[in-house]
């Protein structure tokens, strides 16, 4: 049942890291970096003890083969796309995996997780990713495997050299959340927005649906941490970070000080104490 699925990602506190170390499945050398050699990247982040990590198919067994039932829970990433290049490829795509929850079952998943992308002048990429959204919903609520939507909003790539440009519009933002949730979403992945203070309207369009909040780019230590106070405290009931953990000089303080703010409300000075 999804329930007992969702409990595994939340824990006593209703909160949720996801560390997220699936930037291999995009076939982007710059993405990389911090992750050349899986096994040590997985073992490093799981034992800081986040709540889960988010992997593709093919490395997910690296995690589960962690001995002990105290390892993080798994969220599987079911697609690939091909958006994040400068320039952009010739044809675009959004692929899911095949039989993307029945791997999921079979992987001991917690949830998986499938974006729902919205790319300048790019309308065919985001329907490919609205199908495959409704391949997923049926087949995840016969199965009670938790729905994770990543309704992501980004910049056009060339202007920054491609990768991750987040466009924090929220006006952009709130629709595609919506749409995201109308269209059966469980647990919505979404991007920050440009003021942090307005972060609660994001929050009331995804009607009570719990949304973690994308990490984005790698800033520093104070940066990041504030900002996930400041969406704390803004209703957010976790975060989903990636280069900001994996690229970091200390993965397992950074997710330790992570863990405090979104688990225990700890203050930022509390939080970079524990990075060293």
């Amino acid at each position: 049942m999804k329930a007992a699925r969702i409990n595994r990602l939340f824990g006593k506190s209703g909160h949720c890291f996801d560390v997220a170390i699936d930037h291999g499945m995009f076939n982007e050398r710059t993405f990389l970096g911090g992750i050349e050699n899986m096994h040590q990247a997985i073992n490093t982040v799981a034992a800081a003890a986040p709540d889960a990590i988010q992997l593709p198919p093919g490395t997910a067994p690296i995690l589960q083969s962690i001995a002990g039932k105290d390892r993080p829970a798994l969220v599987l990433r079911t697609d690939i796309a091909n958006v994040y290049g400068n320039p952009l490829p010739r044809t675009l795509f959004s692929e899911v995996i095949a039989d993307p929850v029945e791997q999921g079952v079979a992987l001991d998943a917690a949830c998986v997780v499938v974006n729902l992308l919205m790319l300048p002048n790019q309308p065919e990429v985001h329907q490919t990713c609205v199908r495959n959204i409704n391949q997923l919903k049926r087949a995840c609520d016969v199965a009670g495997m938790p729905l994770m939507v990543e309704p992501l909003v980004m910049q056009d790539n060339a202007k920054a050299g491609g990768g991750y440009m987040v466009d924090g519009d929220l006006d952009k933002i709130l629709p595609l959340v919506r749409q995201a949730v109308e269209l059966g979403a469980d647990i919505i992945k979404a991007d920050p927005c440009d003021d942090v203070s307005e972060y609660h309207r994001v929050i009331e369009i995804a009607q009570s649906v719990p949304v973690l909040v994308r990490g984005g780019g790698k800033v520093s230590d104070e940066e990041i941490l504030t900002r996930t106070a400041a969406l704390m405290q803004q209703g957010a009931k976790g975060i989903v970070y990636g280069r900001n953990v994996i690229h970091h000089a200390n993965p397992a303080g950074m997710t330790q000080a992570l863990m405090a703010v979104v688990h225990d409300n700890a203050s930022v000075a509390d939080a970079m104490a524990m990075i060293g």
